[in-house]
């Protein structure tokens, strides 16, 4: 399975040679696109139904198990980065940490399976998780992760979602009760004017 992961990797994998606007792009994808999570996720909740805010509430809980599932991973496990193993040179500043899974991947994948979940939500899901896939390629043409580290990272990202839909109950909805009772508060000016849903 490892000589596989490698083969892939040196297929995908840039190299010294690569034009430089074909790195610049890659690096937009893999660095700058994870963003749109959380500020899609904050413009959500302003603008939404209290329905809607529990569901991207889940969203966001089920990528941060997500990250958390990831630390627990690489704490137990180290598994190399592409370019600290000597098979290609990162072509962008990271840590030597460990590659298995990939953070950014687990993050838009679990809130865009979690979204995926309610109808409401589902075309944002759909569009996050093909946002997903440029950044997956453009993490191992770069050299920080090798095809399995996407691979797993598609499977945390669906464990934390169905570990975290199973706390509706438990979890999700007396938070929820807190959250908006903060809302309300904070941002009363902001509602009072039309700018931000009650």
């Amino acid at each position: 399975m490892e000589h596989l992961n490698q083969a892939l990797f040196l297929l995908i994998h840039a190299g010294k040679s690569t034009p430089g606007i074909a790195v610049v792009a890659a690096r937009v994808l893999a660095q700058d696109l994870v963003w749109i999570v959380p500020a899609g996720l904050v413009a959500g909740w302003l603008r939404s139904s209290a329905a809607t805010r529990q569901v991207l509430l889940a969203a966001a809980l089920a990528g941060l198990t997500g990250l958390l599932v990831n630390q627990l991973i690489g704490a137990a496990w180290y598994h190399p980065r592409p370019f600290a193993s000597g098979y290609g040179p990162a072509l962008i500043v990271h840590a030597a940490d460990s590659s298995f899974p990939s953070d950014h991947l687990t993050l838009i994948w679990a809130v865009a399976f979690s979204l995926l979940l309610h109808r409401q939500t589902r075309l944002a899901g759909w569009a996050l998780f093909l946002l997903g896939v440029p950044v997956a390629w453009a993490r191992v043409y770069l050299g920080l992760h090798f095809p399995l580290d996407i691979l797993g990272a598609a499977l945390v990202a669906l464990s934390s979602t169905w570990l975290i839909g199973g706390q509706e109950e438990l979890l999700i909805t007396p938070l929820m009760r807190t959250l908006l009772s903060l809302h309300q508060v904070i941002f009363a000016g902001l509602i009072r004017r039309g700018w931000v849903e009650k």
